[in-house]
């Protein structure tokens, strides 16, 4: 790569880091993370109750 090339990738990694949110990221992935545990857990429940009957 040129320094051309390395200068203008440096440019956009950048900008594009400058451009996300990184609180609402943050926030994005713990309620994403909660979602799957709940998620885990209720299908573990209802299985729990099948094995039952």
């Amino acid at each position: 790569m040129s320094n051309v090339q390395f200068g203008t990738l440096g440019g956009t990694i950048c900008s594009v880091w400058n451009s996300f949110d990184w609180g609402n990221m943050v926030h994005t992935a713990a309620v994403a993370a909660i979602g799957a545990t709940v998620s885990y857990l209720v299908s573990r429940l209802l299985d729990g109750g099948r094995r039952r009957r």
